[in-house]
């Protein structure tokens, strides 16, 4: 454990980024400790909960947040997930490595931490995809990826008519008829922007899958929606239910094969896709535990996934996030801090495959989530923390403001309450747990999505230092402080989703049935 000195000389040695945020995060505590009157506020009167609140605790964020912006390894461990062990999809031999690399770090760094197993319900890795495009005296093999699900073809393969099927519409599907069945259907996408569009895409290829399977389609073959001949490994929406060979195809082959297509040039694919399947197995969630000092039993929980796919390193998705929480929680227990309430930080597996890990804790930890104050993630890359998604929550909204008054500095914060689906909040937000998402500006996240370009260079460093000092704000108040939100029963839920889209998102996820059915959620 490195040992810091913030004498004066050290202070000047660093970056004006310190100097800043600290003059900052100094204004905002003095702020706080002397609040200003609101409109029809007396000026001796307590602070509301919106208000910039000093606590007796102020002095510890202070240290903390000061120690988060110094010199830590944070930076150093993101270099060793990425660079040495890289991609890490849940099941592999990389996984474990990432399981095993962070019990190592919260060890050295005195976080007392521990293994939670959880099932997997499918074992799905990839190993090669290839295709080939060939007709009137055309013939070319444009790069492909399995997509995560896809079947895989045997060593012969599998072959048949390619089809230009638009943009995978109602419409696109009515032209095509009955020459779906059998067939493999390229479907085109718009290049993506931004994550908004990453959203889309999860939504269009929900109902672009229905449409395939109920016309009996072949297969599907996805253009890629990265600029040049990015791949990358897109959800498909059927996950497990899925019994077809699944890819997408690098955008500049794809619009190759649609060009020829739209020219009336009969074409046909062979595929060959190699997976690791199998049934259910056990994997590992890493929990670790500051134990509270005055109601141990009262649990505030912030998580990140350790898991990624292979074709990249996971440094935007999520490696930056998992190696911000164990700085969060090493620095906590360098400077010798504990909160009234236990803080648990979790680094979870199974997200990519179907956010199982964090379900898996739900199931374990049934007994008590009504003792969990608030569940959060940190899960959308190297980008500036601009405020927290609270879930369709108004009563949140508040606490999450007053969490992040006193690095007021860092912002500006806008919380947006609304329910989202597709990061581990999801599971205790369908058990009814007051749940948080960071929200962030994209830098590069959504290009990089999944892709083999999500590696470290892609990743804002000084800013994944600056969110993990606004992240050690919100759980320090919140393990610090006395608001207790209800947990919301099943009733409460449907009724959230009828007053928002959430149970669309689910839908779009293929995550609905198990809603419905009471395998995942409140009952």
């Amino acid at each position: 454990m490195t040992a810091f000195n913030y004498n004066a000389a050290t202070m000047r040695d660093r970056q004006p980024l310190l100097r800043t945020t600290l003059l900052l995060l100094i204004a905002g505590i003095a702020a706080g400790a002397r609040p200003q009157a609101g409109p029809g506020q007396a000026a001796n009167a307590p602070p509301t909960a919106t208000s910039a609140v000093a606590t007796p605790a102020s002095g510890a964020l202070a240290a903390l947040v000061l120690a988060l912006l110094g010199e830590t390894p944070l930076v150093a461990d993101l270099t060793e997930l990425t660079d040495r062990i890289g991609g890490r999809p849940t099941g592999s031999a990389e996984n474990l490595a990432g399981v095993e690399w962070a019990l190592a770090k919260l060890g050295a760094a005195g976080v007392p931490a521990r293994r939670e197993p959880f099932e997997m319900p499918s074992r799905w890795l990839p190993r090669s995809a290839s295709a080939t495009i060939a007709g009137a005296g055309v013939r070319f093999s444009p790069p492909v990826a399995a997509m995560p699900y896809s079947t895989g073809t045997g060593p012969a393969g599998v072959s048949g008519e390619l089809l230009d099927a638009g943009f995978g519409t109602r419409e696109d599907f009515t032209r095509l008829g009955a020459r779906v069945r059998g067939a493999f259907l390229l479907v085109e996408t718009r290049e993506l922007a931004d994550v908004a569009g990453l959203f889309k895409e999860y939504a269009d290829a929900s109902a672009i899958e229905a449409r395939g399977e109920s016309a009996g389609a072949a297969g599907l073959i996805y253009m890629g929606s990265r600029p040049g001949s990015t791949l990358y490994r897109h959800n498909v929406s059927a996950s497990l239910r899925n019994r077809r060979p699944m890819l997408v195809m690098d955008r500049a082959g794809a619009a190759r094969a649609l060009r020829l297509l739209r020219a009336a040039v009969p074409l046909t694919i062979e595929e060959h896709v190699d997976v690791d399947a199998g049934g259910p197995y056990d994997s590992e969630n890493v929990i670790a535990e500051i134990r509270g000092a005055t109601r141990p039993n009262e649990i505030v929980l912030m998580g990140a996934h350790l898991d990624s796919w292979d074709l990249g390193t996971g440094a935007l998705d999520n490696g930056a996030n998992v190696a911000l929480l164990i700085d969060v929680a090493r620095q906590m227990v360098r400077l010798g801090l504990r909160p009234a309430r236990t803080l648990r930080f979790a680094l979870w597996n199974g997200e990519e495959q179907g956010i199982y890990g964090s379900l898996g804790y739900t199931r374990r930890h049934a007994a008590t989530l009504d003792a969990h104050v608030v569940a959060g993630s940190v899960d959308i890359g190297c980008g500036r923390i601009t405020g927290f998604f609270t879930g369709g929550r108004a009563d949140l909204v508040p606490l999450v403001d007053r969490a992040l008054a006193p690095v007021a500095g860092l912002g500006p914060f806008t919380q947006l309450d609304v329910p989202i689906v597709g990061t581990d909040n999801l599971d205790f937000m369908l058990e009814g747990v007051p749940n948080l998402v960071a929200n962030q500006e994209p830098a590069r996240y959504g290009p990089n999505y999944h892709a083999r370009t999500d590696t470290l260079d892609q990743c804002d460093t000084r800013q994944v230092r600056l969110n993990a000092a606004i992240v050690g704000a919100v759980v320090w108040a919140f393990a610090s402080g006395d608001e207790r939100l209800p947990r919301h029963t099943r009733v409460q839920l449907e009724e959230l989703m009828d007053a928002t889209d959430l149970d669309d998102q689910l839908k779009s996820m293929g995550l609905w049935p198990d809603w419905v059915d009471g395998r995942r959620g409140r009952r």
